[in-house]
C-alpha cells in the first residue's frame, strides 16, 4: 500500500479504488451505530478529488466552526487540493491522502467525528472506517455504505455546496448555502502580492481568464478566449490569464498581440485567489478555479458544457452561466465524463460574441479605472 501511495496520482488512486477498494471494503466489519452528541472535540474531514470539491466543502468546514468552536480540525487532502484549505479558517492540519506518512498520521489520530466527503470511490470510506470514529458520516451511494455510522443520500441535481452541507444532518439543523458571503480568505500577504502582479495593468478595468480544466472536454480553447480578449480591449479592459504550469502555452496564445498578461504557472493558490479577488471578473470553464472565484467573492462568467449545471454552477446574481442546454448533455457522473467524438458541441457551439456580451454586462463602463 505504501509503495502505491507513493507512486499514485489522479489516475492511479482511482484505478487503485476499482481494484483494491472494492474487495478490501467488504473484509472489515460495518462499525456500530453510535448517538451523535454535542460533546465532539476532534474532527476529521476526507476529501480526496480535485479544486472544486475543496472549495465547495469550506462552508461546511465553517459551519462546523460555528457549531464546534472548540473542535480541533483536521483534513486528508490530496497534494492537488490541499492548498485551498489554507484559505479556510478553522483548520488546525491538513495531511495528504496520497502520500504514506500524511495518511498514516491521521489514522494514528483519534477522532469523535470522522466525515468522508468523497461521492463515490471506496477508499476514502475504507480509511474513515479505519480511524474507528465512533461517528463517521458518509454518501449512501455504493457498497461504501458499510463503512459509515450515518448514511445521507447523494443527489445529482444539488448544488455541491449543499451536498457537503447536507452531512452535517444528522449532527445539527443546516440552512442551506448561502450565495452571499465569501467563503474562501486569502492571507493578507497575498494581496500585496497579487497588486505587485497587477500593477502593469493598474489603470483598467481587469478581467481574469482561466483557459484550463482537468478534461479536455471541458476546454473551450485558446482561440476562442483570444478573441473574447480582444474584444474586451477594444472596450478598455485589460485581461490577467492564471492557471498551472499545464496552462502556461495556453495563457501565452492567448495574449499574443494583446498588452494583457499572462501569469500561468506563477503563482500559487492563494495568491490566484488573491488575483481573481482583486480584479473585476472571472472567465472561466467548468474548473476548479472557477470555483475559487465563487468562494472569494468574484463575479463569474462561466462555459458549461459536459458539466451537470444545477450540482456545479455558481449561484446568484453576480454570475452567468452560458450552457447550450442540448440534448447529449450533461454528461458527467461522479467526477467522470466520457470522451466525446462530436467535438464537445455543448462547448463548442458556444459563441465568442456570446460571451464577451455576458462579461460586459457585469463591468463598468470601459473609461472607469480598475479599483
Amino acid at each position: 500500500m505504501k509503495r502505491l501511495l507513493r507512486l499514485a496520482g489522479p489516475e492511479q488512486l482511482k484505478s487503485i479504488d476499482k481494484i483494491a477498494g472494492r474487495v478490501a471494503i467488504h473484509l472489515l466489519p460495518p462499525p456500530k451505530h453510535r448517538e451523535t452528541t454535542r460533546d465532539i472535540n476532534s474532527i476529521l474531514l476526507i476529501r480526496p478529488g480535485g479544486i472544486g470539491d475543496a472549495v465547495l466543502l469550506a462552508p461546511t468546514i465553517l459551519a462546523l466552526t460555528r457549531y464546534f468552536p472548540s473542535a480541533k480540525i483536521h483534513v486528508l487532502a490530496e497534494r492537488r487540493n490541499c492548498g485551498i484549505f489554507e484559505l479556510i479558517p478553522g483548520i488546525d492540519k491538513t495531511f495528504l491522502y496520497d502520500t504514506p506518512s500524511g495518511l498514516f498520521e491521521s489514522l494514528r489520530a483519534r477522532y469523535d467525528l470522522v466525515i468522508d466527503t468523497e461521492q463515490w470511490h471506496r477508499l476514502s470510506a475504507l480509511i474513515a472506517r479505519l480511524t474507528n470514529a465512533p461517528i463517521i458520516i458518509g454518501f449512501d451511494t455504493n457498497d461504501r455504505r458499510r463503512m459509515f455510522t450515518d448514511l445521507l443520500p447523494y443527489c445529482h441535481d444539488d448544488y455541491e455546496a449543499d451536498s457537503f452541507l447536507h452531512l452535517l444532518s444528522p449532527l445539527f439543523s443546516v440552512q442551506k448555502f448561502d450565495i452571499n458571503p465569501p467563503f474562501l480568505f486569502p492571507p493578507p500577504k497575498t494581496f500585496q502580492t497579487a497588486a505587485e502582479l497587477l500593477a502593469p495593468l493598474k489603470n483598467y478595468p481587469i478581467v481574469t481568464i482561466f483557459p484550463g480544466a482537468s478534461i479536455n472536454e471541458r476546454k473551450w480553447g485558446s482561440e476562442r478566449f483570444a478573441e473574447v480578449l480582444n474584444g474586451l480591449e477594444s472596450r478598455g479592459i485589460r485581461g490577467v490569464i492564471v492557471g498551472s504550469n499545464e496552462d502556461v502555452e495556453h495563457g501565452e496564445a492567448i495574449i499574443t498581440g494583446t498588452r494583457s498578461i499572462n501569469l500561468a504557472g506563477k503563482t500559487s493558490l492563494a495568491v490566484t485567489a488573491a488575483i481573481i479577488s482583486s480584479t473585476r471578473l472571472l472567465l472561466s470553464g467548468d474548473s476548479g478555479v472557477l470555483h475559487i472565484g465563487v468562494g472569494v467573492g468574484a463575479s463569474t462568467v462561466s462555459l458549461f458544457g459536459p458539466g451537470i449545471v444545477s450540482k456545479w454552477a455558481p449561484r446568484g446574481d453576480r454570475h452567468t452561466v452560458l450552457n447550450m442546454n442540448l440534448d447529449c448533455s450533461p454528461c458527467t457522473r461522479f467526477g467522470t465524463t466520457p470522451r466525446c467524438k462530436r467535438g464537445v458541441p455543448c462547448l463548442s457551439s458556444i459563441e465568442v460574441e456570446m460571451v464577451i456580451e455576458s462579461v460586459m454586462k457585469h463591468l463598468p463602463t470601459s473609461n472607469e479605472k480598475n479599483i
